[in-house]
């Protein structure tokens, strides 16, 4: 039993996380409703975990029970932005945006996995697998002095019910009531990790008849009724045998401690970054889907975006702000892309990082300096350093800490896996 609890918590684990980040958020944004982030977040931001501070956020939450949600989007007049939809397991389903459908405006009706209908004229069908859907737009945003811009165009992002898009209205409806007694404070990751196996399960089985498992999941749902699982149904650990009830528990446990343990393994064999190009559908894979949701829930299609990530440098040693490390680019090893790339700095909990400048990111669309050759060298360390090099620094912690290298719409060559980022090297 330990080790079925164990598979199934692995399995369950991103749709239960997702269920109380979209809890955590239409406690503050009522459902079906954008939520526009107007500056980029700060140290103080816990909502979900791996933010980026290179797009302003314009995100909702969806529930599709009822009747679709159309969505309207503007003509951003070339700007970069990907407005990806994530189902309650956290495959993305669809990706409008500047790589797949242009800058011009567009309409875009999202319906449940069992809506029949016909749709107006000019409206484009997206089929979401499960009634929970969460929509992420991101619009690159090029500094707080792009703030103004960006702002224009998020306000011209619409959702609106298919019922009131049909009878003219282009305006959202007026909210339904946010909920109440809900923990708004503590991260939903650290709620879901202080849950016991029975509160677990049981928001497991009362998510499932929305969001049904996917036709590939037949054994996984097996398993589940081995468990005693049942859709709609609490579980209870009570009415176990005792011995069976702390299998159960201690499954549960176990998991969690594994998901944590591969999410944080360093990357042998590249140079201390470790590369996930596999991201965004994960089929069958539930232990990297499970680790994806811990650490980086939300995240892109290889397409639209990659993320190097590191925790070591060059040497194999776990990155600390009491060294002071350098991560050099030739001039033919800068990021190759198609949009835009970034290196941004967290803390062992994946959030970021105070500092004097406010600076939590770096990289091309910053007044960096380059070398005369062309190449770039980033500072990373927690003391500010020279003045000259201070265009180039990515403020530390004075503890551990780790990185996470953003490459938007990436060239092909970042999908083969045929560039990867250089080591970072410590200078002391």
């Amino acid at each position: 039993m330990k080790t079925l609890s164990a598979e199934v918590f692995t399995y369950a684990y991103p749709l239960v996380l997702m269920d109380v980040t979209r809890e955590v958020a239409t406690a503050k944004v009522p459902v079906n409703t954008f939520g526009h982030k107007r500056a980029f977040p700060d140290a103080a931001f816990t909502d979900v975990v791996s933010p980026n501070g290179d797009t302003l956020y314009s995100s909702a939450w969806l529930d599709l029970s009822k009747e679709p949600m159309v969505l309207s989007v503007p003509d951003t007049s070339g700007r970069y932005y990907l407005m990806p939809m994530l189902d309650a397991w956290t495959n993305v389903f669809a990706s409008p945006g500047k790589r797949t459908t242009g800058t011009k405006r567009g309409v875009f009706a999202i319906v449940g996995p069992n809506w029949q209908g016909q749709l107006p004229k000019g409206v484009k069908e997206i089929r979401s697998p499960t009634d929970m859907a969460w929509l992420i737009g991101r619009i690159q945003t090029n500094g707080k002095q792009d703030y103004a811009n960006v702002h224009r165009l998020q306000d011209q992002f619409r959702l609106v019910p298919l019922s009131a898009w049909r009878k003219g209205s282009r305006t959202a409806v007026q909210p339904v009531p946010r909920a109440a007694m809900i923990d708004t404070e503590t991260p939903p990751a650290e709620q879901v990790a202080a849950m016991d196996a029975q509160a677990f399960f049981t928001r497991l089985a009362a998510l499932l008849p929305a969001n049904p498992p996917a036709a590939d999941d037949t054994a996984m749902v097996e398993k589940m009724q081995r468990m005693g699982i049942k859709a709609g149904q609490p579980f209870k650990t009570t009415v176990l045998e005792p011995s069976t009830a702390r299998a159960v528990q201690e499954g549960a446990s176990a998991a969690l401690t594994m998901i944590k343990a591969n999410g944080r393994k360093s990357a042998a064999g590249n140079m201390g970054w470790r590369v996930q190009r596999d991201i965004g559908v994960y089929g069958t894979d539930y232990g990297r889907r499970a680790v994806v949701a811990m650490f980086g829930l939300g995240a892109n299609l290889p397409e639209d975006a990659i993320y190097p990530t590191a925790r070591a440098d060059a040497m194999g040693r776990p990155f600390d702000g009491g060294s002071r490390y350098v991560l050099h680019f030739d001039k033919s090893q800068l990021p190759p892309v198609k949009a835009f790339w970034s290196l941004t700095m967290y803390n062992e909990k994946q959030a970021f990082v105070s500092n004097s400048m406010q600076r939590y990111a770096i990289g091309s669309r910053d007044r960096l300096r380059y070398n005369r050759d062309g190449s770039l060298d980033i500072y990373i360390q927690y003391e500010r350093p020279d003045e000259r090099k201070v265009s180039n620094w990515l403020p530390a912690p004075p503890d551990a800490f780790n990185l996470m290298l953003r490459a938007y719409w990436p060239d092909q060559v970042v999908l083969d896996g045929k560039w990867m980022p250089p080591a970072v090297q410590r200078v002391n």
